[in-house]
Order: C-alpha cells, then sequence, then structure tokens
C-alpha cells in the first residue's frame, strides 16, 4: 500500500540529506551495507580500528549538526517522522561508541561481522556468481587485517567470561561457512579466479585459525568483566532502543501484573481441560496458587506429548509455514507480498543466543529471498537436555513460532517494510515495531482461528506469551537489579513454565544481550494498544485487513509515530533520550555487558 506523502517547501532539503546519509553512512561498514543491499562495497571489509570509531562518531555530530539546521515543525508529516528517528539513531550511535564502547569489550559483534562478510555475499543471488565470488575472495584476503585489528581494540580485563566462551564456540563456524558456501564453487572458476579465490580461502582460514588460539589462550584467561551494565547505562541504554514513553519502572509494573492476568487466563483454559478429562474430580472453591500451577503443568503435559521428530525440525517448521501461510489467505488477515522465503538450519556462527531467526533482506535488495533459520539441537545434549528441548518446542509451539518468525509475523511484515518509499526510514527501522508486531500476530492469529477450536493450542500461545513478559523482567533485573541464576530460572520455570533448555539458554541471552529482550513485550503491548485506539475510532467501519494493511505501509517506526500518522494526531517531537528518573551513582564505562 503506497501512502501519499504531502510536500512543504523544507521537504528537499531534508530529503536530500536523507539521502546523502544513506549513501555515505554504508560506506562505514561494507558487511552492513551488503545486508542493507548496497552492493557498492562488497569487496570491501569493515575497518574497526579506534581511528574508525573517531570517524563514525564524527560523521555522526557532522549530520547531527545538519539535521539541526532544518525546522522540523515545517518538514511534512512523514518527513516529521524520519527526522526525529534519524536525530535519534545519530544519538544513539554517538553513546554506543563513546559511553557504551562495546566494541572494546564484546568479541561475539566481531564473530557476527566475520561471518556475515561472506555469508551475505553467498546467501541470495542479487548478482551473478562469479561476481558474488570475486567479492568473497576480496574480503577473504582482508580476514588477517581484521582479526588483528580485533585483537589490538578487544581489551580482556574489560570482556565478561560468557561473551569469551561464546565467541571461542562460535569462531569456527565461520570456517563452515567457507566449506559450505565457497568451497564447491571454486572448481568451476576460471584458472586465474580459482587460484586467487584458493589463496584467499587459506589466508581466511589461517587468519580464523590464529584468531581462535587467541580467543582460547589469550582471552579466555583474561576475561574478568562484568556482563551486567549497571543501572545507569542500562536505562540509557532501554531508552535509545526504545525509543517510546515507557521507562524500566513503568514496564516493570506492567509486566507484572500482566504475568498474574495470563496466568489466571491460563488456569482458567486449563480448568476446564482438567474437568473433562476428569469429570469427577471436584477443584476446590478458592484455588491456591499452588494448586493452580500444577493444574496449568498438567495440561502442559497435554501438548508436550506430541513433539517433532528432532531430524525433521526444520522440515516440520516448512510445513508448519506452508499452513500459516493458507490461513492468513484463507482469512483475509493482511495483503501477502510475491517475496520467497525459505526455511534453513542456522549457521553455525549464528547459534548460540537464539533457536530461530528470521533473515530477511534489506531494503535495497526488496523481493531478495528471506531465510528462516532454525538450529537444531546440539550434538553434545544428553536424552534429558534433548527430551526438554522438544517438550519446549512440541508441535503447537513450533506452530507459534512459524507464526512469529515467518507468518504473518517477522518474514510478512519486514517485506512490507522494505517497501516504503523512504529508504532511509527503511534502514532506521524500530525493533520494538518488529518484535511487537511478531508478538501481536501470535495472538491475532489465535484470536482469528488459528489451529482452533484447540484449547492446548491457547495454552501453548499464552504460554509463548508469558514468555515474552518473562523476558521484560529478566532483562532489567538481570542487568539493573544483579538477578542471580538461580532466580531467574525460578521466574522462567516456575512463574513462565518454561522447560529447562530453554530457560538455561535464555539465560546465556540476558548475559550477552541488553535491553533488546524488553522489545517483545513492549512493542507487543503498543501494537495492541493501538489496536484498540483505532478499533474505537473507526466503530464500525472498522476492518481488520484494512488496519493491517495501513499499520503495515508506514514501514517499520516507533509505533508513537504510527499512532500519530494513521491518527492524525501531531507527530511526537523528536526529544533527547534520556532515563526518566534520576539514574543513582555514575559508573565508569563497563567492563562487559550486551551486544547492540
Amino acid at each position: 500500500m503506497t501512502r501519499k506523502r504531502e510536500n512543504t517547501p523544507m521537504d528537499a532539503p531534508f530529503e536530500q540529506l536523507g539521502r546523502r546519509y544513506v549513501d555515505e553512512v554504508t560506506a562505514l561498514s561494507p558487511v552492513w551495507a551488503t545486508s542493507l543491499g548496497d552492493h557498492r562495497f562488497d569487496g570491501q571489509l569493515d575497518d574497526v580500528s579506534r581511528q574508525a570509531k573517531e570517524r563514525k562518531a564524527a560523521f555522526c555530530r557532522t549530520y547531527l549538526e545538519q539535521l539541526a539546521r532544518i525546522p522540523r515543525d515545517q518538514l511534512s508529516r512523514a518527513n516529521q517522522v524520519d527526522a526525529a528517528m534519524l536525530a535519534h539513531r545519530l544519538r544513539a550511535e554517538l553513546w554506543h561508541l563513546e559511553q557504551l564502547q562495546e566494541w572494546a569489550w564484546n568479541p561475539t559483534f566481531y564473530t557476527g561481522l566475520a561471518g556475515g562478510a561472506v555469508y551475505n555475499l553467498m546467501a541470495r543471488e542479487f548478482a551473478p556468481l562469479p561476481e558474488r565470488l570475486s567479492s568473497a575472495a576480496s574480503r577473504l584476503e582482508q580476514f588477517p587485517r581484521l582479526t588483528e585489528q580485533i585483537r589490538q581494540i578487544l581489551d580482556p580485563p574489560r570482556v565478561p567470561r560468557i561473551h569469551a566462551e561464546t565467541a571461542a564456540r562460535q569462531n569456527p563456524g565461520i570456517i563452515s561457512i567457507l566449506d559450505n558456501t565457497i568451497q564447491p564453487h571454486v572448481a568451476g572458476l576460471p584458472p586465474a579466479d580459482r587460484r586467487r579465490l584458493r589463496q584467499a580461502l587459506r589466508a581466511a582460514r589461517s587468519a580464523i585459525e590464529t584468531h581462535q588460539r587467541w580467543l582460547q589462550d589469550r582471552l579466555l584467561p583474561r576475561a574478568a568483566g562484568d556482563f551486567r551494565l549497571g543501572t545507569e547505562l542500562y536505562d540509557r541504554k532501554l531508552a535509545f532502543t526504545l525509543h517510546g514513553p515507557l521507562a524500566r519502572e513503568q514496564i516493570r509494573r506492567r509486566a507484572e501484573a500482566e504475568l498474574r492476568r495470563v496466568r489466571g487466563e491460563m488456569y482458567e483454559i486449563a480448568a476446564e481441560l482438567y474437568r473433562d478429562k476428569y469429570p469427577h474430580t471436584a477443584p476446590p472453591r478458592r484455588p491456591s496458587r499452588a494448586y493452580k500451577q500444577a493444574i496449568i503443568r498438567a495440561c502442559l503435559e497435554m501438548a508436550y506429548q506430541e513433539t517433532p521428530d528432532c531430524h525433521r525440525i526444520v522440515e516440520t517448521a516448512r510445513e508448519f509455514l506452508a499452513a500459516a501461510t493458507a490461513f492468513v489467505r484463507g482469512a483475509d488477515l493482511v495483503a501477502l507480498t510475491p517475496d520467497p522465503v525459505e526455511t534453513i538450519v542456522m549457521p553455525e556462527f549464528q547459534r548460540g543466543r537464539t533457536l530461530a531467526y528470521c533473515d530477511s533482506p534489506g531494503p535495497l535488495d526488496v523481493g531478495q529471498k528471506s531465510f528462516y533459520a532454525i538450529a537444531p539441537p546440539p550434538a553434545d545434549w544428553t536424552d534429558q537436555q534433548l527430551r526438554s528441548f522438544l517438550r519446549e518446542y512440541n508441535l503447537r509451539s513450533l506452530y507459534n513460532l512459524t507464526v512469529h518468525e515467518a507468518m504473518p509475523g517477522h518474514f510478512l511484515q519486514l517485506t512490507h517494510s522494505n517497501r516504503y518509499p523512504s529508504t532511509l526510514r527503511a534502514i532506521l527501522s524500530s525493533g520494538v515495531f518488529v518484535e511487537g508486531w511478531a508478538v501481536y500476530a501470535e495472538q491475532m492469529m489465535i484470536e482469528q482461528g488459528f489451529g482452533q477450536p484447540d484449547p492446548l493450542m491457547r495454552l501453548i500461545v499464552l504460554k509463548w506469551y508469558l514468555r515474552a513478559i518473562a523476558n521484560a523482567i529478566l532483562d532489567q533485573c538481570v542487568h539493573a537489579e544483579g538477578m542471580t541464576e538461580d532466580r531467574a530460572m525460578t521466574l522462567m520455570m516456575e512463574d513462565t513454565f518454561q522447560e529447562e533448555r530453554e530457560a538455561a539458554a535464555k539465560w546465556v541471552r540476558a548475559q550477552l544481550t541488553s535491553t533488546q529482550l524488553s522489545t517483545y513485550f513492549v512493542g507487543a503491548l503498543e501494537h495492541v494498544s493501538l489496536r484498540g485506539e483505532v478499533e474505537r475510532a473507526r466503530g464500525r467501519e472498522f476492518n481488520l485487513r484494512k488496519y493491517h494493511d495501513t499499520l503495515l505501509s508506514f514501514g517499520s517506526p516507533p509505533t508513537q509515530y504510527v499512532r500519530a500518522l494513521m491518527l492524525d494526531l501531531p507527530i511526537p517531537p523528536a526529544g533527547d533520550t534520556a532515563p526518566r528518573r534520576p539514574a543513582g551513582p555514575r559508573r565508569s564505562p563497563p567492563r562487559g555487558s550486551a551486544p547492540i
């Protein structure tokens, strides 16, 4: 759906600035540029030196100064949103570079960078294979320089051990990318290109192996950083991540209230299921928390009896994606796009944080393939650990995961977002809007009848919403309140019914990341609230398909801007992003925390 844009005299200089920013910012990270679909720098590899950080900071300051010269209130409404998003992104980048300084203590950022440098070139057919292989050779030739820069810029005493351990596990996965995506094509190249690519592969392998020895022998023994951000840094980063009105304390209150409400709803469903199965068992008139816990668990056990074949999880998810797509089309819930999506095994260098993700093409590669990636169970798991995993990702959960990651969740939403006319807005997308839509989609699908009538499916979807609630509580309690692993596991396994493997993985993720885990719950709150407000405003004229199409037509800006555009309200001012209350004693830059 194309939005009609009004014009003002100041739109031209702002749009010129925006085009210049998009044209120049990608040069600062060639690997990111490739992921966006800007292929001018496919043969280059990021410079991660301190000098490069200083150049990036100067770049941000220059654009903030230029942006400040354009009166925002004299722009069209669409450009007011884009200007606010650009100012916010520039301030956030400066803060991350100069205050959080993740570049100095997070080695997992660099394993993702190195893996993505090759994977992003080979995963999609945006250019002929020989051209992409030539770009890959150029990047592989630069791996010795990149890995040496990484070793120079990381400060081992500031690196948390969990980050060092994860990087050491991920780094060998980069070689598997070379083996799986580059090596099979070498023999088909002309002799000169073949010799060059083989030499580049040898140089890259040697650099990766040298770096692996450094990770294991030099970094791991010296890694002593604290993975917790602390209150001040967490609150500041949360404000940058959310770009919305809610602060930490407000999120906590909303999450705890929702936790109680959703558990109550789950008990009502479970109690009815239990009565059907055991009609001669009379429940107590005033059931205790322990009794409710037992009844919910007993009914979840019914769902856990139906699990996927651990060797066919990807194939099963592919089948579920087809079913979800057919349901969305048949129920006429939202416009579908012609873009292709493939369900794949998650690349090794990406494993260790989450079970699944959606890897969508960038806004400059519209129409290219998306990947719904799922990580297989680790080969070294015990039978008990594998059972725990399959119970958590039972067949109904795998359906819900597919809704979240693919249809009508991330895959579909991002194909719409990439088509927004402003490339600037597309590359400044809000993770809160994106994750919130996916969680909203889970609830919306069950509301519209997906997988129904099946009270166990409703129970599983509510359990997944409990996971989103727990994410937000876990995120702030770990980084701002010192939550212990034991308390975190109780929150996840007892309060929100997660299986041990899921909870253990989430504990690792909470240490490796900060503020991102809050985006699911906050985004869901915002999407549910916005739909309710639009329904009340439209009354009998409200149409769900039209609402979804209109919502997704704005790209992926923070929800507060979508609300203003949909309901014709004033565009919220950009403002400065800061904690909503004094954050307490200042803390020095972190010895370690989590990736951006």
